[in-house]
């Protein structure tokens, strides 16, 4: 083993060690980036890359997409689209067992369309939903879980920045990678409202008996589903027929957003000041992480780390479905530990390599890294979105939260296995763009 590989696994213990202390994720992939070039070639080489790297990142003109598809997600959330999808999903699915609890992962999956973010979509959807459920008697292990769950829909259905930085890190096409999660997240979703169905159909306790909406008024709530329509049928739409660029398609939805938040008389002073208060917020934490990110790359590059773990795992006389349950473990420990975009930008440069010389490309593994985020957002005790029902619930027990959330574990680990099997449902769309 070289000294290079020595100092690069060395350098990633630092950087975890740093991350459970509390250290901003940005800030500690600088820092360990910038020592370890420093160590391996010397103090002005280290300078000049923290000098140009964190320029180039904020420069790009491609990387406009991350604060307006942000900007897109909160004008959609202060126009208040998430209440009129919840209504009309749980008209729909009425008749279903746990009917509400099902529309929540409806609602949560189309909500993700306009959002992009796993806690957004949890909270915005939890705020609506939760009371409703509560209300009309749902055991606090439905409600919650289908919360949780349908919450991570929120970057699997495009737009989703965590899709935008690992296709900055990968270096793949934004657009092409938006809509190969297309097919999954519906996927994911339909296996989520069977476990729902499932569990209320066995447990009879865990939610009321379903009664029917009248067809009058399942109609009548597709109104409220037209602003939803317009939004996401133009700009992703018109993006993926070639109408115009991923910077245009955000630029087009962000102005959208804007117009139908007026139009439904939701346009304040103040929540146009709490929008683009959450985005610049938003925007600086995921630039920092970017730029971070692209110093502890160039140092990783250097140490030969990834290419010798390349090398290493795919020279392993096994099956390539042992390596990717070896890499599924590996994440889900990380994931219980470390934030989801953190675990994206340090794992990528390193099993990418492994990935394609196994036989999936880039487009494959940037929806595999999705669903093992999405198990981090639901597993203790870093669960993002565990903690985000928690504080909208306020008097749900954590563990209770956490027990809902168990079985969809299940559906993600299921998902994540059959898409590797048939790799051919990720990329069908993107190999017809």
């Amino acid at each position: 083993m070289s000294k290079g590989i020595m100092v690069g696994i060395i350098a990633i213990i630092i950087f975890l060690v740093l991350l459970f202390m509390g250290m901003n994720i940005g800030l500690a992939m600088l820092l360990v980036g910038f020592v370890g070039f420093m160590y391996l070639r010397n103090y002005n080489a280290a300078l000049a890359l923290v000098r140009t790297q964190p320029v180039d990142t904020a420069s790009k003109y491609s990387y406009i997409v991350i604060p307006l598809f942000i900007l897109m997600g909160n004008f959609a959330f202060h126009a208040g689209l998430s209440g009129n999808l919840y209504n009309a999903a749980s008209k729909w699915l009425s008749r279903l067992p746990g009917g509400l609890a099902c529309a929540t992962i409806a609602a949560c999956a189309v909500f993700g369309a306009i959002c992009g973010s796993t806690a957004a979509t949890a909270a915005t959807m939890g705020a609506i939903a939760l009371p409703e459920m509560r209300a009309r008697g749902y055991d606090d292990r439905i409600s919650t879980g289908a919360l949780c769950v349908g919450g991570t829909l929120g970057v699997m259905i495009p737009p989703s920045t965590p899709m935008i930085i690992y296709a900055i890190i990968a270096e793949c096409s934004i657009g092409k990678l938006f809509s190969a999660g297309i097919i999954p997240g519906i996927i994911l979703a339909v296996m989520y409202i069977i476990i729902i169905v499932v569990r209320c159909t066995i447990h009879k306790e865990y939610a009321p008996k379903p009664t029917g909406t009248p067809w009058g008024e399942r109609f009548k709530s597709l109104i409220g589903l037209i602003p939803v329509v317009i939004l996401f049928g133009v700009t992703l739409g018109g993006m993926f027929a070639g109408l115009f660029s991923v910077n245009q398609a955000s630029c087009i939805g962000a102005a959208l957003a804007f117009i139908i938040m007026a139009v439904n008389k939701k346009l304040t002073w103040k929540s146009f000041m709490a929008a683009m208060k959450e985005t610049i917020t938003t925007t600086a934490m995921t630039m920092l992480i970017m730029m971070g990110a692209m110093v502890f790359c160039g140092f990783l590059a250097i140490t030969g780390l990834p290419a010798w773990m390349a090398d290493t795992i795919g020279g392993m006389n096994v099956s390539k479905y042992v390596i990717l349950l070896v890499m599924t473990f590996i994440y889900m420990i990380l994931g219980m530990f470390m934030d989801g975009m953190a675990m994206t930008i340090l794992t990528v440069p390193i099993f990418l390599p492994v990935v394609q010389a196994l036989g999936w490309n880039a487009i494959w593994f940037g929806i595999y890294i999705i669903i093992v985020m999405e198990m981090g957002c639901i597993t203790p005790p870093v669960g993002l979105n565990l903690f985000v029902i928690y504080k909208t619930a306020k008097n749900i027990p954590l563990h209770i939260i956490w027990k809902g959330a168990i079985p969809y574990i299940f559906a993600l680990w299921a998902g994540a296995f059959l898409f590797a099997a048939l790799p051919q449902i990720v990329t069908f769309i993107p190999d017809m763009i």
